[in-house]
């Protein structure tokens, strides 16, 4: 490749990285919109059942059909358990909590991912940190608890935490597991594969939750709900699922997943300003003070990764 051809592929990277962490961001408000006008666990599992018609026919035309049939138990083992947690799970305790949690702030507390990720992986998996990394994850853990308790830290040591901001932090559970069940189970195994799969096993999950917690009017009230309601559906199945991921393994394979991680940061700060602008939902001080340290952290963490190796 050319000098010329080589910037063009770097740009286009990052213009792909850009529009993910946009579509990323928009899912918060989006999902506050789902999660107001429609029962969760149906409109969950309707949200994954449509990103699987663009994710399978993108598996079945990239070719990565084949390598299906030759999984072995263990792998098949691992993506059960991955949709249940990183699909099923998370995508439960995501719209149940917005459901009692303005969208901005909840994108705020989803930034605790990678501080108890890396933590949990330096216990279990003995992976190795340097001074900067964990400076990153103390600022960003001490951000997150300023968001999560309005302001006053002391107070969540006394239990003062919310419903919405305990099944947000479901999330965070749910997230922390999916990778970490990645790293120990799927290793190897292709990315789009693996999304697309556990897509699909979490889909089918929800949906049967849907039917035994919800029951058949679950999926009716879901069917018809407003035209707003079915936009945000739309964005969140192929924009903010399939799309966004498509664009985020391309900026992976051109930049390297470190560049990637980078843009990720960017995520709960256009939650929390699309969330202002689309919604009106107001942006608290603690927000503020709460969602910079905890940015500042992510990206310290980030650096230290990149002095690392």
């Amino acid at each position: 490749m050319t000098s010329d051809s080589v910037k063009s592929a770097a740009m286009g990277a990052h213009l792909r990285l850009l529009g993910m962490a946009l579509l990323w961001g928009a899912s918060w408000p989006a999902g506050r919109i789902l999660a107001l006008n429609m029962p969760p666990l149906a409109a969950s599992s309707l949200r994954f059942l449509l990103a699987a018609t663009m994710l399978l026919p993108w598996l079945y035309f990239s070719g990565g059909m084949s390598a299906l049939k030759k999984w072995p138990a263990r792998i098949w083992l691992g993506m059960l358990a991955a949709g249940a947690a990183g699909v099923f799970g998370y995508a439960s305790f995501f719209l149940t909590g917005l459901q009692h949690l303005p969208a901005g702030k909840a994108a705020l507390v989803i930034t605790l991912n990678p501080v108890v990720t890396l933590a949990l992986a330096v216990w279990l998996f003995k992976e190795r940190i340097n001074r900067l990394i964990a400076l990153g994850m103390l600022l960003a853990a001490c951000g997150a608890v300023v968001v999560i308790s309005h302001g006053k830290p002391l107070e969540v040591l006394n239990g003062a935490v919310g419903l919405g901001e305990l099944l947000i932090l479901g999330c965070v559970a749910c997230w922390v597991c999916y990778t970490l069940i990645g790293r120990a189970m799927l290793a190897g195994v292709d990315a789009l594969a693996a999304t697309a799969v556990t897509s699909v096993f979490g889909a089918l999950m929800l949906l049967a939750a849907s039917l035994a917690v919800e029951g058949p009017q679950g999926l009716v009230s879901a069917f018809h709900a407003s035209p707003k309601a079915w936009a945000a559906m739309v964005f969140m199945a192929y924009g903010s699922t399939a799309v966004a991921y498509a664009w985020y393994f391309s900026g992976v394979k051109t930049l390297g997943a470190g560049a990637a991680s980078g843009y990720i940061t960017l995520v709960p700060v256009i939650g929390v300003i699309l969330s202002a602008l689309l919604l009106g939902e107001s942006i608290e001080g603690s927000m503020v003070l709460g969602g910079a340290m905890a940015v500042l952290g992510t990206a310290v963490m980030n650096w230290g990764r990149r002095a690392a190796a």
